[in-house]
């Protein structure tokens, strides 16, 4: 059991490592792009990686959280540190669905053979930053919990 809470809580920091990198990378992919100097493969190239950063990243916290290898839901949802954590993610998940949404739209275009409208890339950008910072904050909410702060 400790070797798995050591595999998942790795996995855990990876997701996030690969998913903070690759959404600053999208950020920077977004404005270039709402400059007309980027590339829009290269945004979605970007997203494809947060993406999936974001899967290893949820799967790994809900097994841990309440999967009976950490220290048990109960814990966990008493924890207030946990809670705010939580209301982070949501505030992410909020960021993130506007620019999701079009970013399923561009690459349907794409498939299509047509040049999507990309004219809100920069505010796609901007709303990408604000994700970056929610995540700082997570990091805080989630060191608080693992040490029983807040609880």
């Amino acid at each position: 059991m400790q070797t798995l809470r050591w595999i998942l809580a790795s996995l855990h920091l990876i997701g996030l490592g690969v998913g903070f990198g690759a959404c600053w990378l999208r950020a920077v992919r977004l404005q270039a792009l709402a400059k007309g100097t980027g590339s829009l493969q290269a945004v979605l190239n970007a997203d494809n990686w947060y993406g999936v950063a974001t899967l290893l990243w949820i799967a790994t916290g809900l097994w841990r959280a309440f999967g009976g290898v950490e220290k048990g839901s109960d814990y966990y949802l008493n924890s207030t540190a946990f809670l705010v954590k939580m209301a982070l993610f949501i505030v992410v998940f909020a960021l993130e669905w506007v620019p999701m949404v079009a970013f399923i739209g561009w690459r349907i275009q794409l498939k299509k053979q047509r040049l999507p409208d990309t004219r809100k890339a920069g505010l796609f950008a901007t709303l990408t930053y604000l994700e970056l910072f929610v995540f700082l904050l997570m990091v805080f909410a989630a060191t608080a919990t693992a040490r029983g702060l807040w609880y």
